[in-house]
Formats: C-alpha cells, sequence, structure tokens
C-alpha cells in the first residue's frame, strides 16, 4: 500500500496531514519544505516531487510572500506579506493535483512582530474554511521562541485554539534557531538557546495536546539557518529520541515517536545528520538556502555560457559587427527562468533523497 491510497493528490489538510505524518513516521523518511518565492520556483518544486513520485511541502515566508506578490506593493501592516501568501497558496491549489503528488501548503516563520501577517492568513482560512469546509492553507508556522517560554506556549496556545475547529495544522519553535534568514536574525543567540531541553518539549505537548493533534515542535539542537563552513554548526540530533523518550514516557504512550519534529535549518546539513534526525521522528525539514543558490546556478550558468548573444538583441559578438541573427531565443526570460528551474529541480531531488522521501506514491 503507498500514500496515495491513504491521502488524495494535491493540498491536503486537516486529517489528511495527519495521516501523512504518520505514514512519514512508520515508513522512516520526511518531507522537505521548500521555500518558494515565485510561481516559478513553486513549479520547479513540484516538478522535482512528481518525477521522483513523493509528497511535497510548498512553503513561503514573510518576505518571501511579499515578493510574490510584488516589490511594488507595500508591506505596510503586512499587506503585501498576506497578499503574496494567499496568491501564492491560490497558485499552489490550482496547480498541485495536476502534479498528482499530495502537497502540504504552509507558511514559514512568523516572529512576534510578524503576527498580523498570521492573522490575515488565518482570515483567509477562514473565509475559505466558510465556503470549502477546509482551511485555504494546510498549515501554518508560529515562531515565539524569541520570547520567553511562558509567553511562547499561551500565545502559541492561543492561536492553536484558533487553528483547531478547521483542524489547520501548526508548526511551533522552542529554542532558538541560530543564524539569519529572512530579516528574522539570531546570530547572536546565546549558544545554549540552540539546543532544547525535554521538559520544555513536553511543557508545549502538555499545552497543545488537549486542544487538538495537528501540531508540530520545531526543537533545536543546535539547527542555523543559512550555509556554513564545516565546524561552525554543531547539530545534536541525538537530543530529538531524548524527547520523544521523555514525552512517551509522560503520557504513556503505545508510540516510540510520539511527537512530529521539525528540522529547521536543512541547508548545509550532512547526509548523516539528517538520516539520525529522521530516525528520531522529524517528519519535515526546511530548505531553503540551497535551493536559492540552486536556482541560481541555473540563470548564472547560462548567462556566461550565452554572453555573446545576451550583450545585445541582434547579433553574435563572437562573430563580429556583420552578424544579424536575432538572439530573441536566448533573451526570453522563459529560457533563462527555465535554466533556474532545471537546477532547483535538481536540489529539490536531492533532498527528497536524503530525506528517504522517494517513490512513496
Amino acid at each position: 500500500m503507498g500514500l496515495l491510497d491513504i491521502v488524495p493528490t494535491g493540498v491536503i489538510t486537516g486529517d489528511n496531514v495527519k495521516k501523512l505524518f504518520d505514514y512519514a513516521q512508520e515508513h522512516k523518511f520526511a518531507i522537505p519544505a521548500i521555500n518558494c518565492t515565485s510561481s516559478s520556483t513553486v513549479n520547479a518544486a513540484l516538478e522535482a516531487a512528481r518525477d521522483q513520485k513523493t509528497p511535497l511541502i510548498i512553503q513561503f515566508s514573510n518576505g518571501g510572500a511579499a515578493f510574490y506578490a510584488g516589490k511594488g506593493i507595500t508591506n505596510k501592516n503586512q499587506q503585501a506579506s498576506i497578499l503574496g501568501s494567499i496568491a501564492g497558496a491560490y497558485h499552489v491549489r490550482a496547480v498541485a493535483k495536476h502534479y498528482g503528488i499530495p502537497v502540504v501548503l504552509h507558511s514559514d516563520h512568523c516572529a512576534r512582530e510578524l503576527l498580523p501577517w498570521l492573522d490575515g492568513m488565518l482570515a483567509a482560512d477562514e473565509a475559505y474554511f466558510k465556503e470549502h469546509g477546509e482551511p485555504l492553507f494546510s498549515s501554518h508556522m508560529i515562531d515565539l521562541s524569541a520570547d520567553p517560554k511562558e509567553e511562547n506556549i499561551a500565545t502559541t496556545r492561543k492561536y492553536f485554539e484558533r487553528c483547531a475547529p478547521m483542524k489547520l495544522w501548526l508548526e511551533m519553535e522552542i529554542g532558538i534557531t541560530g543564524g539569519e534568514e529572512d530579516g528574522v536574525d539570531n546570530e547572536a543567540a546565546d549558544k545554549d538557546a540552540l539546543y532544547t531541553p525535554s521538559e520544555d518539549v513536553y511543557e508545549v505537548y502538555e499545552a497543545l495536546a488537549p486542544v487538538a493533534p495537528y501540531f508540530s515542535i520545531a526543537a533545536a539542537f543546535g539547527n542555523v539557518h543559512g550555509v556554513y563552513k564545516p565546524g561552525n554548526v554543531v547539530l545534536r540530533p541525538e537530543l530529538l529520541e531524548q524527547h520523544q523518550k521523555f514525552v512517551k514516557e509522560k503520557i504513556n504512550s503505545e508510540k516510540d515517536h510520539p511527537l512530529y519534529l521539525v528540522f529547521h535549518g536543512g541547508s548545509g546539513s550532512t547526509t548523516d545528520e539528517i538520516t539520525t534526525a529522521v530516525g528520531h521522528g522529524v517528519v519535515k525539514m526546511n530548505v531553503d538556502t540551497d535551493t536559492q543558490y540552486a536556482y541560481l546556478t541555473g540563470v548564472r550558468d547560462f548567462i556566461i555560457e550565452n554572453k555573446d548573444r545576451l550583450m545585445q538583441q541582434v547579433g553574435d559578438l563572437s562573430k563580429g559587427p556583420e552578424d544579424s541573427t536575432p538572439n530573441k531565443k536566448f533573451y526570453d526570460p522563459r529560457n533563462w527562468i527555465r535554466h533556474g528551474e532545471k537546477t532547483m529541480y535538481e536540489r529539490v531531488q536531492q533532498a527528497n533523497a536524503n530525506l528517504g522521501n522517494v517513490n512513496q506514491l
């Protein structure tokens, strides 16, 4: 029995998201969450997953969503981020089913100062739910890890109570992911804060589990956004197994992995680190920096290879001033953008392979 015997193709929500994550834990794989900033990056990620027969998570960050809406729209009161997230969500919903794979539609880190963004997306979810019986998005992330622990958990529960009637999944962060991403800067964070104690993870579980089962926890184990030189980042994925055992004993669970865990800062991680994390119940790993660079390499290499055709609309510079061959097929955005999609496609497939997420349908 494959995944498509359990969940449908296209954007999935509610119990189907839970079924997907249960299936992933049972079959010991995780799903990459690919940050997207345009229809082009969305399509490249979906194409890669389709060809490997895998589920996929498409996610929008606050800044990525604002870019999706267009840099000409002001982001005062998070207007552009709200619009871009909703526009991206409708694009994914329109095309995902045609790629023949299950897709989780997610929003990324939402710090306290960005909560109006989350409020705007939840309003769109509620409106969509009223009409269609399911939310627009599959899930959201609230990241109040920079707040005192008590405030983080209390505010997260408040938002989770809003999500629960729609069976809308909520991801939260306890402990800090280091580095900088999309304007959220934790580069000066205390190193001890990069490793979450099991007691803190259990406090999150205690607060959220009575509300609904539709939540996941991004517990820090040394994670850092971005890519750094070897040795600068010390990941301790074995901590994740300690969290699972601690909670299992506390709640007397029959499951070895009662928690749905999330791996942040996946770019640049070793295969062994990823495999260990997946073995400890991680169901989702964020990938952003590596796919950004991969997309660039395709565009960059195309421009370098065809520079004599791209300096003017007519003529190949390498053939001298007399050449009058038109260059439209070289500078047409559909050409060089497609080259970026192809190299991003390859990096998404690498992430799937690292996570064991191949031929799962």
